[in-house]
């Protein structure tokens, strides 16, 4: 794979070291555009989810950047309404004709505990779990993760399951800092993806990320950026703009100092981490 750098998954898969997420990117063509942009630009892990509701512009995209299949990198998640054995099935393979491929790179599972289920999640997920792990040993999906998931929902799930899940996408910035989750996932083997790496638009204007920026002659996100990729961990970044695309993804040049290092590691917390209460009332 072309990748300009990419991490080994516990089940020996190759994945980017940077992404390109679509949350929120609307369902038309600026979707398509905004993908086949970021792949010219040097993407190489393309971010979705069937909650997204642009699938389909995802898969419109992939085939306008004219790459071959094998030279990107495919994420897609479960939508919250679909558990069980044979609705997870079902839904992946609509995903896979909406996407326009015949197989996912990662799947994950997009929160722990939807309401729908809420009080048998640790059933329902296991079923669609299972599912999934068939559809792993098939081929049709080549690793397997999770989103979301606190270190007792990551032990429920695996106390059914076979294949380790490869990867936690988690919200993650300086300031933001799940601590637990962290250090849970590297025990453990899981590779981190972080989401909203960029944080808070005030994270953007703080003055003290800003000096760090200055010092490296680069911007307030690319710092951020860099940050997390220095710590093992995948930032998904996000953008309809072709300039801020390709700002995003420049931001490998430089080296944070030790100092700089630690002045975000231990940056002042710009909300509280996220709990059982808070993925309840976020989970629809």
């Amino acid at each position: 794979m072309d990748f300009k750098d990419n991490y080994t998954l516990n089940n020996g898969i190759l994945i980017p070291n940077i992404g390109f997420g679509t949350w929120r990117s609307p369902n038309n063509e600026e979707t398509i555009n905004a993908v086949s942009t970021a792949l010219k630009c040097g993407y190489r892990l393309i971010d979705t989810a069937s909650a997204y509701n642009n699938e389909n512009e995802v898969g419109q995209g992939l085939l306008v950047s004219g790459l071959s299949r094998d030279k990107y990198f495919l994420t897609t998640k479960l939508p919250n309404p679909i558990r069980g054995y044979e609705e997870t099935l079902k839904e992946v393979y609509a995903q896979l004709k909406r996407l326009k491929t015949d197989y996912i790179d990662l799947y994950l599972i997009h929160w722990p505990r939807p309401r729908l289920f809420h009080d048998d999640y640790i059933r329902k997920n296991a079923e669609s779990y299972l599912a999934l792990e068939e559809l792993y040993h098939k081929g049709i999906i080549k690793a397997l993760g999770v989103s979301n998931f606190l270190p007792h929902h990551l032990d429920e799930l695996m106390s059914t399951t076979h294949v380790l899940p490869s990867v936690n996408q988690i919200l993650l910035y300086p300031g933001q800092n799940h601590t637990a989750i962290k250090e849970y996932c590297s025990k453990k083997g899981i590779q981190l993806e972080a989401y909203t790496p960029l944080g808070k638009p005030s994270l953007l204007n703080d003055p003290t990320i800003n000096r760090i920026a200055d010092n490296h002659h680069k911007a307030a996100s690319q710092v951020l950026l860099n940050y997390q990729i220095s710590k093992g961990i995948i930032p998904l970044v996000k953008s309809v703009h072709e300039e801020r695309i390709l700002s995003n993804i420049d931001c490998f040049d430089f080296e944070l100092t030790p100092e700089e290092t630690y002045i975000l590691d231990n940056f002042k917390n710009q909300g509280v981490e996220q709990t059982d209460e808070m993925i309840d009332n976020i989970n629809h």
